[in-house]
């Protein structure tokens, strides 16, 4: 089992920045593929970005593509969200998300909500216009 603390979330103006983080617990973080998802009031739950296992494999919605970059740090077992330009459309909660993956060196980048196992409690981002 994993468990996925989120940090880093807050307040900023519209074309700011922010790195949110994900900090998980356990020894096999480098075993699991990871993402982040954001859920605004109202709306579903919607994938944000996505990193293989390997890390060598990343994903994105295209609303996020060019301003987002998710990245892992398997030594600090941390998964990251660096977000710049922001916009008033990206006021969400912002959850992290785990999965374990047996292959090694597994490319995958999975999507869905419901090909993870774990969650974190999730961070608000809230982009003022």
């Amino acid at each position: 089992q994993v468990q996925l603390v989120e940090s880093g979330g807050g307040l900023v103006q519209a074309g700011g920045s922010l790195r949110l983080s994900c900090a998980a617990s356990g020894r096999t973080f480098h075993n699991y593929a990871l993402g982040w998802f954001r859920q605004a009031p109202g709306k579903e739950r919607e994938f944000v970005a996505g990193i293989s296992r390997s890390g060598g494999s990343t994903y994105y919605a295209d609303s996020v593509k060019g301003r987002f970059t998710i990245s892992r740090d398997n030594a600090k077992t941390t998964v990251y969200l660096q977000m710049n330009g922001l916009k008033p459309e990206d006021t969400a909660g912002y959850s992290c998300a785990a999965r374990g993956s047996p292959v090694y060196l597994d490319e995958t980048v999975y999507r869905g909500e419901y090909d993870y196992d774990y969650w974190g409690q999730g961070t608000q981002v809230t982009v003022s216009s």
